[in-house]
């Protein structure tokens, strides 16, 4: 069997790294312009890191709208999980970013999916007690009966949180 053209096992190179890692920090820091001119130019949408976070995942879980609604627009993947099976709509819930939870929302995210330990965004939301982010996913037909891997629904983890308010919006 001949061996495989040397590319194929090739690390990346120094100058690779520096370029991805500048992206990543662009994702992190909202700096949409980057992507505006990159993003035509064929770079990829769904670009992850090491930790499989998304360009989308850091760029929503650390408040970046614009930013945000530019991956989209060029075709990121609001449903694609990190290495831990989180989400950009969990992050944002989690966040209490209300904004963000619905422009992940209009463009496609999953209202219902979860992560491999079976947690929602409404889960995420309600444990931290973000009203008005249980009620928007509430209002997206986020369900209130789902259960996490230990059996719990978003009102049980909320009530074994301390949350305040969201219990008594889950209340059936």
């Amino acid at each position: 069997m001949a061996d495989a053209p040397q590319h194929m096992h090739a690390e990346p190179d120094e100058e690779t790294i520096q370029f991805a890692t500048k992206l990543f920090n662009c994702a992190r820091q909202g700096d949409a312009e980057t992507f505006r001119e990159l993003l035509p130019q064929g770079l990829p949408p769904n670009l992850r890191n090491h930790k499989g976070d998304s360009l989308l995942m850091l760029a929503s879980y650390h408040g970046h709208r614009e930013t945000a609604r530019v991956l989209l627009e060029h075709g990121a993947d609001p449903e694609l999980g990190n290495d831990q099976g989180q989400n950009p709509l969990a992050g944002a819930a989690y966040k209490g970013d209300l904004a963000m939870v619905e422009l992940l929302l209009a463009h496609g995210a999953d209202v219902n999916g979860c992560a491999p330990d079976g947690k929602t965004a409404l889960m995420f939301a309600a444990m931290f007690d973000r009203v008005e982010v249980v009620g928007l996913l509430l209002a997206h037909g986020a369900s209130r009966e789902a259960r996490d891997s230990r059996g719990m629904t978003a009102r049980d983890l909320a009530e074994a949180m301390g949350a305040a308010s969201t219990p008594t919006l889950l209340a059936d």
